[in-house]
């Protein structure tokens, strides 16, 4: 579904911030980009996101390959949706309500907006301004509103920050039935713990080149070596089992 081969990006000739990464991710499949701050897995998934044009090498998610034509990368932004860590420059609208039904023409995206509103904790907050959100409830719109577009791929920045215990558990489920719907969902942290477990796979970045990508439990050491903290059920007893 994504793949990648020896890419590269810099916003400047003199900066470079990802340095030849090749790797291919499932359809369907769910994937980690982790690392430390600064390491590039932000721009990664603006990326993944046409957000950027690649300065070398391709990226190629699903049918369309970037670099390529302007009509491509329109037709790829439909397919995907991005989650940024900076929930408040998502949150378009005035409330919550009008925020989830921005370009909604039919009465069922309404039902559906209002649906999942529920399921988020939202349905109390819909004439709510988004202004007088916490930092949490904000995260949980930007992510109602990626998931009303039904995306082939949605990718998620950090999206642990800011969450209380109840609304990780939450983010797991709708992770786990994005999943089991086919979606294919690529997840940067520096948190490994309460998702790691959902993972197929692990794409480790520092200073924007590939350190490993292979399964958690392979993929592990070389994320300690890095400074990357470990699941506390493998620090513990060298395994990795589902958070809870």
């Amino acid at each position: 579904m994504i793949s990648a081969t020896q890419l590269e990006f810099g916003f400047s000739a003199a900066a470079p911030v990802l340095h030849g990464l090749s790797f291919a991710l499932e359809a369907g499949s769910v994937t980690c980009v982790a690392g430390l701050n600064g390491s590039g897995k932000s721009t990664l998934l603006g990326l993944m996101a046409g957000l950027y044009v690649p300065t070398g090498g391709t990226l190629r998610l699903g049918n369309h390959v970037s670099p390529g034509n302007e009509r491509a990368l329109r037709a790829l932004r439909t397919q995907v949706r991005l989650v940024l860590q900076e929930a408040e420059l998502q949150c378009l609208g005035a409330t919550v309500g009008e925020d989830l039904l921005l370009g909604a023409t039919r009465a069922e995206d309404v039902a559906a907006a209002r649906a999942l509103a529920a399921r988020m904790g939202l349905a109390a907050l819909w004439d709510t301004p988004i202004h007088t959100l916490s930092h949490g409830q904000k995260r949980k719109c930007a992510m109602a509103a990626a998931l009303l577009a039904s995306p082939q791929v949605l990718l998620l920045d950090e999206p642990l920050s800011g969450l209380d215990h109840p609304a990780i558990m939450e983010l797991r489920t709708i992770i786990q039935e994005n999943q089991a719907a086919g979606m294919t969902q690529v997840i940067s942290t520096h948190d490994l713990e309460p998702v790691l477990d959902l993972c197929r796979h692990v794409l480790a970045l520092e200073a924007g080149r590939l350190v490993c990508f292979d399964g958690p439990a392979a993929a592990l050491p070389h994320l300690v070596a890095m400074g990357l903290r470990a699941p506390c059920s493998w620090r513990i007893a060298g395994r990795l089992e589902p958070y809870v």
